[in-house]
Parts: C-alpha cells; sequence; structure tokens
C-alpha cells in the first residue's frame, strides 16, 4: 500500500499522473513535464513535498546534541529562524541523509529529511538521542504538510494567499524564516530559484493548494523538480549521495565543518580521507543523452581515469543534455571527457555546476 500526502486526492483531481515514488503515491506531471518546468524558470509553480519529514527536537542542550550529530556547526544559527544545509554522517563519513536544520529557540530545533530515508534517519537520531541527551524529545511532524513555491514570482503570489505574510517574510533572507499563524514559512527550496518552501497543517493543505492555484501558481511533479535541481546542481540523495560516499567527494565540503574543534560523528573519518575523487558538471558536445550510471573516462598525461555519472538528463533551460558525475580529481574543470553512451564515445566537457540559477545559465 503506497503512502499517500494530505494533498493525494487534489492532485487525482487536477489529472496528475501518479508513481511510485520511494513507496508514496506522488505526481510526476499535471500534463507536460516541460512546461511545468519553464513556468518555474519564468513564473510560479508549486511542489508538494509532504513526504519529506519535519522532525522537531525540543528540550535542553538541543544544539549541543546537534553539534554532535550533524557535519555542519549549528553555532552559525545565532538568529531565530535562520535556517542550516548540513548532512549527518556515519562514523565512517558515509553520508546517511542531508538535510536542513531551523534555528528557532535554544531549546527547539526543527529537522528536515528526506523522505526515502526518514525511518532510517529517526531511528538514528533515537539512537544518538538515547546515548548523548536522552531527556531530549525528538518528535516526527506527520500532521505537517509542506508545500514548495518556486519561481521569480512565487513570493508575491505567496503572499496573496497567506493573510499577513508579505510584511512578515519580506525581508527574509535566503535561508531564513518565519511563523505566520499557522504557516511555517522558509525560504528555501531545490529548483535554482527564488521562493517559499512552507509547512502548515496538514488539513489545511488542499485549501492552500487550492487557493495559489487561484493565483495562477502552476502544480508541478516529480520531472520537473529533477530537472530543475539538476539544472541548479542540486545532490539528490540515493543518486549522487548515500552511504557508501563522504561530503568530501561528493561536492558538499562546504557544509562540512573541519576547522573548529567541535567533534561530530564522523569527523574523525574525514580527516583521515585522502581524498581522490569530486563532483563535477558535465555537458554533452555530441548528441544524445547523459543518463546515471554512465561511464566517463578522461585522460590526462597519458593515464586514463575512469568516473561515472550520478544524475543525468536532457536540461529544458538550456536545450542540451548535461550531467553530475564523479570522477578522479586528476581531471578538472575545462577539460574534454568520453562518456559511454550505448557502446559509443561521447564528448562531453568538464563544468563547474551549477549550470542554471535564478533564470540564467551559467556554463
Amino acid at each position: 500500500m503506497l503512502k499517500m500526502t494530505p494533498l493525494n486526492q487534489t492532485h487525482r483531481d487536477m489529472n496528475a499522473k501518479m508513481v511510485d515514488f520511494g513507496g508514496w503515491d506522488m505526481p510526476l506531471h499535471y500534463g507536460s513535464q516541460l512546461d511545468e518546468h519553464h513556468k518555474v524558470r519564468q513564473d510560479a509553480g508549486m511542489f508538494d513535498v509532504s513526504h519529506m519529514l519535519p522532525v522537531d527536537v525540543k528540550g535542553n542542550d538541543v544544539r549541543g546534541f546537534l553539534r554532535r550529530l550533524v557535519a555542519n556547526n549549528v553555532d552559525k544559527l545565532t538568529v531565530s529562524g535562520k535556517a542550516l544545509y548540513s548532512c549527518m554522517l556515519t562514523p565512517q563519513g558515509g553520508i546517511i541523509d542531508d538535510l536542513i536544520i531551523y534555528f528557532l529557540t535554544e531549546d527547539w530545533f526543527r529537522i528536515v529529511v528526506n523522505a526515502g530515508t526518514a525511518d532510517k534517519d529517526l531511528a538514528w537520531m533515537l539512537k544518538q538521542r538515547d546515548a548523548l541527551a536522552p531527556k531530549l524529545e525528538i518528535t516526527p511532524r506527520r500532521d505537517l504538510a509542506m508545500v514548495a513555491v518556486q519561481g521569480p514570482n512565487a513570493r508575491a503570489k505567496v503572499w496573496q494567499v497567506i493573510p499577513n505574510s508579505q510584511a512578515a517574510t519580506e525581508e527574509l533572507k535566503p535561508f531564513q524564516s518565519a511563523i505566520v499563524g499557522d504557516f511555517f514559512i522558509a525560504r528555501t527550496g531545490y529548483t535554482g530559484e527564488d521562493g517559499f518552501e512552507i509547512m502548515l497543517p496538514a488539513k489545511d493543505a488542499p485549501a492552500f493548494w487550492t487557493a495559489l492555484h487561484g493565483v495562477w501558481v502552476v502544480p508541478a511533479g516529480l520531472g520537473a523538480r529533477d530537472t530543475l535541481r539538476l539544472e541548479a546542481g542540486m545532490n539528490l540523495y540515493g543518486q549522487d549521495m548515500d552511504e557508501t560516499k563522504n561530503p568530501l567527494e561528493s561536492g558538499l565540503a562546504w557544509t562540512v565543518d573541519l576547522k573548529s574543534e567541535r567533534d561530530f560523528i564522523g569527523k574523525q573519518a574525514l580527516l583521515d580521507t585522502n581524498v581522490t575523487q569530486h563532483l563535477v558538471g558535465l555537458v554533452l558536445v555530441d548528441r544524445g543523452v547523459l543518463r546515471g550510471h554512465q561511464e566517463v573516462i578522461g585522460e590526462k598525461d597519458g593515464v586514463e581515469y575512469k568516473g561515472e555519472i550520478t544524475s543525468g538528463g536532457f536540461s529544458p533551460t538550456m536545450n542540451q543534455s548535461i550531467a553530475l558525475a564523479r570522477i578522479p580529481v586528476q581531471i578538472a574543470v575545462g577539460d574534454e571527457v568520453s562518456v559511454v553512451v550505448r557502446d559509443k564515445k561521447l564528448r562531453a566537457k568538464v563544468v563547474k555546476y551549477p549550470f542554471v540559477r535564478n533564470g540564467k545559465v551559467l556554463v
């Protein structure tokens, strides 16, 4: 039996094509993935992300617990509403999950974890809680729905729908949040465009979705979400990273604090790591389509090096095929490589991602 978000019937009423996404019944598209992608880049689209799990951590010294739990440093969070992107690691440095942490008060932080890893994440948090801070309360919030509204006009359209939200959120910078009535509004997203991710009571989600649609916010599904996040150079858990990979070889070194004296789970393993691979962008020069798990071959000083595409596909904004790939560090930005596609070697250029941000092509 597939799990359903509070918006499941709403998606069906809007003629969405529904698919099994990690055990959740989710909309792939509402007629045209391509149109949904362009609408987000040019105006505003909305995504049901209620399959993701908010987790509230409350009690004395939550900050101390999180200092140990995650690789980034929660001491950066000093203003209520501020958010931090981080990874939660195994003792060996592998990525259990990537997540966003919101600081609300010294005894209340909110963590949003990925849908496919939610059960594993929660079990790991509880295990570490029991060992480090047994009095903390860790509460999964399945009573909340989550809707992402993304695009250059996204914030203005949200303000039309949520009373008094403009005054409370207009000055928010990226990775800041505010609570407006029953709405938790964060200036975050997974598309490379401006916008909000909004948590609200699950029972109110269908009416909120309908209200957004009434101000011409277009519903968008998993298909557009994936092409948008790939253009934005954002990792997808299970493809670009997992427990067998560490942040240093996954383009996520910027989310790891190795400079402070603070210890965290996986820190020593990262300090002991000899980084031999890195995550790069690829733009296909020849005709074809880049896909995950295709072999990448590069040559430097007469030596052949091999890597692999982690995420690939067609970029609607750029009108060509792009990919993220994990390759040996000897192959750098500006080099040309070969990608094995159906037993043929196609030329691709190594580039620095993101490929697209705020509607602009960057490579």
